[in-house]
């Protein structure tokens, strides 16, 4: 018969017993867009630069006069299913 393993507990430090529970579940719709994956995007209608607006979530072609929305922390880069500004 074979001895089950259990890890060795750790201490409680000060700042582990005071520790409050962070929430990490971030809504699928609000999930941030990876900075260095902004600055490699563009606007697929015209080409131009796209500026990142954080309170709607969306990445906006001003040139295109475009709103590309970020669903799930991916940028939804379709002329199609942009919104106009």
């Amino acid at each position: 018969m074979t001895e089950k393993k259990t890890a060795p507990k750790r201490k409680k430090t000060a700042a582990t017993k005071n520790a409050k529970p962070v929430d990490t579940t971030i809504s699928p719709d609000v999930q941030a867009v990876d900075p260095r994956l902004l600055e490699l995007l563009v606007c697929p209608k015209t080409g131009g630069a796209l500026t990142y607006d954080r309170t709607a979530n969306e990445l906006i072609s001003r040139k295109a006069k475009l709103a590309y929305t970020i669903r799930g922390g991916v940028p939804i880069m379709l002329p199609d299913e942009a919104r106009p500004l």
